[in-house]
């Protein structure tokens, strides 16, 4: 049987780690067994934040409704509660982006949250 010499599949491999590595402080970027601990980490944390972004997101888009919000005399809670009784469907994503772009427009769907919250003190 042939002998098989395996230089050349360990040198990729080898390669590919120190690739993703590159940046990395030290001896993370440069030995292969403390780069491969290293880049297994890092796609770790790179998992965990793609979903922690999303979360961060929202937090953000929050304070923004909140803060455009208070700007017409309303606070985030009534504002959303005043907009599922008005049964207008605006996701969070768009609402910060009017706070912050369109202030006119956000203007209008407080006053139909306004109206929402008042439909339902009267009823």
């Amino acid at each position: 049987m042939p002998r098989v010499k395996r230089g050349v599949t360990s040198r990729k491999k080898h390669k590919k780690v120190l690739q993703r590595t590159e940046g990395h402080w030290g001896a993370r970027h440069r030995l292969i067994k403390t780069a491969r601990e290293s880049m297994f980490h890092s796609l770790q944390y790179a998992y965990r934040d793609r979903r922690n972004r999303k979360r961060d997101m929202r937090a953000l888009w929050i304070t923004r409704i909140n803060a455009g919000a208070r700007l017409y005399g309303m606070s985030y809670r009534d504002l959303i509660h005043g907009l599922k009784l008005a049964n207008v469907a605006v996701d969070r994503k768009i609402m910060a982006d009017m706070a912050v772009r369109d202030l006119k427009g956000f203007g209008a769907i407080v006053e139909a949250a306004r109206t929402g919250l008042a439909q339902k003190a009267t009823a």
